[in-house]
């Protein structure tokens, strides 16, 4: 039976939940996955179990030989805050597969650290970005530090026209998050400005500046995007799988990969000065009074385990 692109989307399918990790995966027609973010009611903030079963889908989708095309979206208003300030919900990276070769997570002083934002954030991001397939992420509300991996790590980013971007690290004592795609996506002295004052980016200014491809109104950006997967996926997987990797090895060849382990040996470096100078790995002095009351009570937990 052969369905078209709008009984797919009418008619959208979960065929899986991630490892109970706010992450559903829908199939949106013979080619194309959809991994969705499902956790509205925290802005889809990132805890481990979200980092994990978005691992897991896009591993499902890779594997997949009938998917060309793999979507990444963002269920209600937001597409991401970010990393979970809350914490991991009592989750430990014992609770899931390690993905990576690097190891020693619970090792003294910066090893353990090292290695574990090694897995959960550069580790997870590079293989997401090296997936042979072309991905699409679906921008809306909100995209910050945490989340602007999540889309850099994707080829094409369509952003409904209410979208904004923002990477506040400064604000918590650290250097940008760890993905650093900053001056890759913007330039080198757009993301100076934009680190150093911690705006926001419209979706407007963000396509000007190249890291937006389609500025689309709220209510047309899954139909533009599941348009955009469709002309996509009516090429041959071959042929897709050779472009991206033509355009992916030029990047690395200019100085991508090595400026990107570069940027995150000087992130764990700042996270070593915050550990010394603070007692935890940002900087609290900084942030909101709101989110500052969520790390102190972060800080004051651990102090209490370590006794």
């Amino acid at each position: 039976m052969k369905h078209t692109p709008t009984d797919f989307a009418e008619r959208e399918e979960t065929t899986a939940q991630m490892a109970d990790g706010g992450v559903r995966y829908v199939r949106r027609g013979p080619a194309i996955a959809q991994i969705v973010m499902d956790r509205p009611q925290a802005r889809n903030a990132q805890d481990m179990a979200m980092t994990y079963g978005l691992n897991a889908a896009f591993m499902q989708a890779a594997h997949d030989d009938e998917i060309k095309v793999i979507v990444l979206s963002g269920a209600g208003a937001h597409f991401s805050a970010g990393h979970d300030l809350s914490g991991d919900h009592g989750k430990t990276w014992r609770d899931f597969p390690t993905t990576s070769t690097w190891a020693a997570f619970d090792a003294p002083g910066m090893e353990g650290r090292w290695g574990r934002e090694h897995e959960i954030y550069l580790g997870m991001c590079e293989r997401w970005r090296n997936i042979p397939k072309p991905t699409i992420a679906a921008v809306q509300g909100s995209c910050i530090a945490g989340g602007l991996m999540l889309a850099w790590a994707c080829d094409l980013i369509v952003a409904a026209d209410n979208a904004r971007f923002r990477d506040p690290t400064l604000e918590f004592g650290a250097p940008g998050c760890e993905f650093f795609m900053h001056p890759w996506e913007l330039g080198t002295r757009k993301a100076k400005e934009w680190l150093f004052m911690s705006d926001w980016i419209s979706a407007q200014e963000a396509q000007q500046r190249g890291m937006v491809n389609r500025v689309a109104p709220p209510d047309e950006l899954d139909a533009t995007v599941m348009a955009m997967a469709n002309t996509i996926a009516a090429k041959s997987s071959m042929v897709l799988k050779a472009a991206k990797e033509t355009v992916n090895q030029i990047q690395d060849i200019a100085g991508r990969r090595d400026g990107m382990a570069a940027a995150f040996s000087i992130h764990q470096l700042v996270h070593a000065h915050n550990e010394l100078a603070h007692g935890f790995l940002i900087d609290p002095t900084g942030v909101p009074p709101s989110v500052r009351a969520k790390l102190e009570e972060r800080v004051a937990q651990r102090r209490a385990a370590a006794k």
